[in-house]
């Protein structure tokens, strides 16, 4: 019986080896040059050696010959699943910039949208790698559904939700505008590297149609979004931010459970012990008589 399914899952193999291609060997070449990782090295460094399960790994745009046989393939610029960081179990995410620079738009929503859903229902820790933009409607969304995101961005609904039913790490591992701002932004932790990342509604380009013109670092660099209070640490490498997100175990709960209730404030809670995280007091970074996770529900 295996032998008769031997074409399909060859085809398979083949499939998943396009994607592993990510935007192409330019594309990598130039993240490489400009010393950032592809989103797969980076979830490969962060979680526990082999307990990645991605999920949607062939999910793409396609193009096939005249017998209609696959010849190449785009994957999608979102890569997700399941995985251990340091023995726990978490849901992982992130933008991959060598496919259309990790923009929101025209991309295919379903895999944001399913992380999202798979960290809620499972009630596990969600941790982004964020690197993108867009969000409310490019001109190649235009082109590819006709209409614009604007105003409702569909599925930021399980992201708010998620505030309240688990915890969310954001890492932001280069510069992000628009719903990648966004992301970075509704976590109950989140990092910048410095001199690498940058966060803003709008990049350089907008601001100097405006008649200011100024660097990444001058418009949202990390100096700018800590004293802001829009991210909450800043490192110098990006190594130095997944040991940040390895150290989630310590401090925040395993869960949010369902019914749970309490009188304390889940984003201050969380803030608090993150915030001892970085002072180098974790040991007691958990609020004594009481447990994070209950209050996460509210």
């Amino acid at each position: 019986m295996a032998d008769d399914w031997q074409p399909e899952l060859d085809e398979l193999r083949r499939r998943e080896a396009f994607a592993e291609r990510l935007g192409g060997p330019e594309r990598v070449k130039r993240q490489h040059d400009e010393g950032r990782l592809t989103i797969r090295e980076r979830i490969a460094r962060l979680v526990d050696p082999d307990t990645f399960h991605e999920v949607g790994k062939i999910a793409g745009r396609a193009a096939y010959d005249e017998r209609n046989d696959l010849e190449d393939f785009t994957p999608s610029n979102f890569v997700f699943g399941r995985a251990k960081v340091d023995g726990r179990p978490v849901i992982v995410g992130g933008d991959d910039f060598t496919v259309r620079g990790g923009s929101a738009d025209a991309t295919i929503k379903g895999k944001h949208n399913m992380c999202e859903r798979m960290a809620n229902e499972l009630r596990l820790p969600l941790i982004r790698l964020v690197e993108g933009s867009g969000g409310g409607g490019s001109v190649k969304t235009i082109e590819t559904t006709g209409r614009a995101n604007v105003p409702a961005v569909d599925g930021w609904e399980m992201v708010v939700n998620n505030m309240g039913a688990i915890p969310r790490v954001a890492l932001g591992l280069g510069s992000v505008a628009g719903l990648g701002a966004a992301h970075l932004a509704a976590a109950h932790y989140s990092v910048m590297i410095k001199d690498k990342s940058a966060l803003f509604v709008a990049g350089p380009p907008v601001v100097e149609r405006l008649g200011q013109k100024l660097t990444k670092n001058e418009l949202g660099g990390w100096e700018i979004q800590l004293k802001a209070g829009a991210v909450d640490h800043a490192v110098d490498t990006e190594e130095d931010a997944f040991a940040c997100a390895r150290r989630l175990k310590e401090l925040v709960p395993t869960t949010a459970p369902l019914g749970s209730s309490s009188s304390c404030s889940p984003k201050r809670e969380i803030k608090q012990s993150w915030g001892s995280f970085r002072s180098g007091t974790a040991a007691n970074a958990r609020p004594s008589g009481r447990t994070l996770g209950k209050s996460l529900r509210e």
